[in-house]
């Protein structure tokens, strides 16, 4: 308990947390500054040494073993809040620091993706069951940041519907044009631009299970005849497209495959087309997944800092003719997943357990305060190869915006 104490005595300034140990002994840390008051109970005596060793890891396993618990009307949440208004101090420490330089060293090969291996860590989480999505997406399963006007008021499913008439009209498509969607989901988007607009859409995705619904989804919408739903790795999609959309997947490509990723991007594209590319990114220097992430949510995820994305399109001759970046909207986006989550979770435990529930429930927690307190945001660009293919005014995205 004495590593452990030093660490928390440390990383604790903001807040409070009462830690019960294994043995039942009370332990107070913080305290020093405004903050949570947060109370968690160790009930195996190994965790003292392993939330010293590697404490982002090993609480989140801690909780959804049930070694971890929490008291005096604490959960989960308030955990994850204290946690983000202190991470500063965490990585501060010098074991910490250790532990971060190895993952550094790693991160190629934790990211690494590829065909096999893509398909595979998609499917660790998009194969699950879909009935577990609906308890807490909107109707529409859109599993991605949405757009905000008004975050008081705003349903989930107004933002998810704003967010894709958005995109929509950043595209600024014609009749007769082709789409090409890389990583297409339940098929929302690819719907909505199909219906909205009347082009052809093909999109590409590794889950069969994503794949089988979104054609339900199309056909039930009319659109079948002008959506088409391919089970493909996008580096196997060949054609040329007006426009190509990528919506929540440059994160799952791997840092070693950015290249590769946006050449497919340039090479899908007809010479006067160009891209959208909507993706999670960080306003920090390049870093690592944290290991709870990586290792039971998004296996081979990378969360990109604008200078990796920036060097990428640098070196493949790409045109960022435009840069939007949404910085609260997956904030308020997670708020509404993990508030539907908890007002449905008997309805999950009964899907698969209570340790998946607690699982489920870190991973909402812990990325809402990423987006909350940390340094996590969303950026969408548009991406061409010659630099008048996007006008050079973007009024006509807030214009078309309004009227789709």
């Amino acid at each position: 308990m004495r590593l452990l104490s030093n660490l928390l005595t440390k990383f604790v300034q903001n807040g409070t947390l009462r830690l019960v140990a294994a043995d039942g002994e009370s332990h107070l840390f913080g305290g020093k500054r405004p903050g949570p008051v947060v109370t968690i109970r160790l009930h195996d005596p190994a965790l003292h040494r392993k939330l010293f060793l590697n404490p982002e890891l090993h609480a989140g396993e801690a909780y959804m073993n049930g070694t971890l618990t929490f008291e005096d009307g604490s959960n989960v949440g308030d955990f994850m809040y204290l946690f983000s208004l202190n991470r500063a101090g965490l990585g501060g420490h010098a074991s910490q620091k250790l532990l971060r330089s190895v993952w550094r060293g790693l991160k190629r090969w934790h990211q690494a993706n590829p065909i096999g291996v893509a398909a595979a860590n998609a499917r660790h989480h998009y194969d699950i069951s879909t009935d577990l999505y609906r308890l807490f997406l909107d109707d529409g399963l859109n599993y991605s940041c949405a757009f905000f006007s008004d975050p008081e008021h705003d349903t989930l499913e107004d933002a998810q519907r704003n967010k894709l008439a958005r995109i929509t009209a950043k595209l600024r498509l014609q009749p007769g044009m082709t789409v090409a969607e890389i990583g297409s989901g339940w098929g929302s988007l690819a719907i909505h631009i199909a219906a909205s607009t009347g082009v052809h859409v093909v999109a590409i995705n590794v889950s069969p299970e994503q794949i089988g619904i979104a054609r339900e989804r199309a056909a039930e919408a009319g659109v079948a005849d002008r959506v088409e739903f391919r089970e493909l790795d996008y580096r196997a999609l060949e054609g040329r497209f007006d426009r190509v959309v990528s919506v929540g997947m440059m994160e799952h490509v791997g840092i070693g495959n950015f290249d590769a990723y946006f050449s497919k991007i340039r090479d899908l594209l007809t010479d006067d087309g160009y891209a959208f590319v909507h993706c999670i990114g960080r306003m920090l220097p390049p870093g690592t997944t944290g290991p709870f992430i990586r290792k039971y949510i998004f296996p081979g995820a990378y969360v990109p800092s604008l200078s990796e994305v920036f060097a990428s399109t640098e070196r493949t001759a790409l045109w960022v003719a435009d840069m939007e970046v949404l910085r609260l909207h997956y904030y308020h986006t997670l708020r509404h997943w993990r508030a539907r989550f908890a007002a449905h979770r008997d309805r999950a435990a009964a899907l698969y357990d209570e340790r998946f529930c607690r699982m489920w429930e870190y991973y909402l927690a812990a990325v809402e305060v990423g987006f909350l307190n940390g340094s996590n945001m969303v950026f969408q660009l548009l991406l061409s190869t010659r630099r008048d293919a996007v006008p050079i005014v973007r009024d006509f995205m807030l214009a078309d915006a309004h009227a789709r």
